[in-house]
């Protein structure tokens, strides 16, 4: 295991190399020295030195002072009064949704209720938000002989969040139609009618800016795993007192996100978020406390990151003004649907994008131009992933709109390989935390959008 790494006399980090051979070509000096870095297009001498993090950084860590940053209120009781306000909010619009329905019942008139439509159709990527956006077409739903059940099934839905609200509570989908078992006549059949009816209720409430998770609904799978210099700041649902979880002392494992982050605050020293796909990558830098040599919060994405992956990355970067990076495979999948889904969102949930996505996040790696630059080895690309780039540059509002994204992903189609993030373990298992992060976190600007 290498060694950890020490302080230097100028404030940067040093540490002992993985032993492994180098690029072919390279040569080390005596049996401790460290070895030629692979060449490095791009730049004016066409090659590429081992760099330490972001002069900001390092000079914070010289000097011994942190900016400390986070949204964490200065008491409990305001850290009380905050999620208190989010809860009033969410009554609110649930009893202006209902009354409105009342009121038309009163008047002697058929009431509706209009939903967002939740289609492509109806969804546009905005350059100015940078995210996925829902349109105006709404679908109207109004009581009558053949809608009463599905009118019914909407409101009970909606008096099932407010009691979660009023209680403290929360139900996931499967707990929902559970508890549909005792409408009577306005029960589920099946899950299936259970989770349209609360899609189309989060919908409804999205567009005025709240969350499924703040009606209380929650989803079934959990989030990813984080650590690094990171305090959360956890009321418990119970008492309210406030939890403070050091997210640097989880020894050899990680802080797990919870299903639901809203009440969360924090407090953070970290220059950035490094947001990782594999949990097998996330592992070895947060064994290696890579987060304490950059500087950073890790957080492993797992795949496709889940909405509570991904709220607890927006809240970090919305309230800690902390800038998003991500590390994933070099493949049409990780870049069109795992990094895509974090930046901007998808297209079949737009109506989410407000509170998921990050608008912010730039793309470290691993780039197509990685591959040749670090001679990777590398896995053909497959007919699925030739059709996922292809329709990602001719189909994809997000990718048309950069002509970075189009050049990188044309050239990945003329390379016709893929690469992983444990391909750079080619050149020693640490090179990855000892050359490849350090030298492409020196330069934050050539990232892709």
């Amino acid at each position: 295991m290498a060694a950890r790494r020490q302080r230097g006399a100028d404030g940067d980090r040093t540490g002992r190399r993985a032993r492994g051979a180098g690029p072919s070509g390279t040569a080390r000096e005596g049996g401790g020295g460290r070895r030629q870095q692979p060449s490095r297009s791009g730049t004016e001498d066409g090659s590429r030195s081992a760099a330490p993090p972001a002069a900001g950084a390092r000079s914070r860590r010289a000097t011994g002072a942190r900016r400390k940053r986070g949204s964490a209120p200065r008491s409990e009781e305001e850290l009380r009064k905050r999620n208190d306000a989010l809860d009033d909010l969410t009554l609110k619009l649930i009893r202006d949704a209902a009354e409105g329905v009342h009121r038309s019942i009163l008047r002697h008139r058929r009431p509706d209720m209009a939903f967002p439509v939740r289609s492509l159709r109806n969804v546009s990527y905005s350059p100015r938000t940078g995210y996925f956006e829902i349109g105006r077409q709404k679908k109207v739903r109004t009581l009558s002989v053949n809608t009463v059940k599905g009118f019914a099934q909407t409101l009970r839905m909606m008096g099932l969040s407010k009691e979660l609200v009023q209680t403290r509570d929360f139900a996931t989908k499967r707990d929902a139609y559970y508890q549909s078992k005792n409408w009577g006549d306005a029960r589920f059949e099946e899950q299936s009618e259970s989770d349209a009816v609360m899609d189309d209720i989060e919908a409804l409430f999205s567009v005025r800016g709240v969350s499924r998770e703040q009606l209380r609904f929650v989803p079934d799978e959990h989030g990813g795993a984080v650590s690094g210099p990171l305090v959360v700041l956890d009321p418990d649902l119970e008492t309210g007192e406030v939890i403070r979880i050091d997210c640097t002392r989880f020894g050899s494992g990680a802080y797990s996100i919870p299903s639901t982050v809203e009440h969360l605050s924090f407090e953070t020293t970290a220059d950035f978020v490094l947001v990782i796909e594999t949990g097998g990558m996330f592992q070895r830098l947060q064994s290696h406390r890579f987060w304490e040599t950059a500087n950073c919060i890790l957080v492993s994405m797992a795949g496709v990151p889940t909405r509570a992956t991904r709220r607890f990355v927006r809240k970090l970067h919305d309230e800690c003004g902390l800038p998003v990076y991500a590390f994933v495979d070099c493949d049409p999948y990780g870049i069109s649907n795992i990094y895509r889904t974090l930046k901007v969102g998808s297209g079949n949930a737009a109506h989410l994008s407000q509170f998921f996505c990050v608008p912010g996040a730039r793309f470290l790696g691993v780039t197509p131009q990685d591959i040749e630059d670090y001679d990777l080895p590398t896995h053909p690309l497959q007919e699925v992933d030739i059709k996922r780039a292809r329709d990602a540059l001719k189909n994809d509002p997000f990718f048309k709109s950069q002509k970075a994204w189009q050049a990188a992903l044309s050239k990945l189609l003329r390379m016709g390989v893929r690469a992983e993030q444990q391909a750079l373990a080619k050149w020693g298992l640490n090179y990855v935390m000892e050359e490849y992060l350090p030298a492409k976190l020196a330069h934050p600007e050539r990232f892709l959008p």
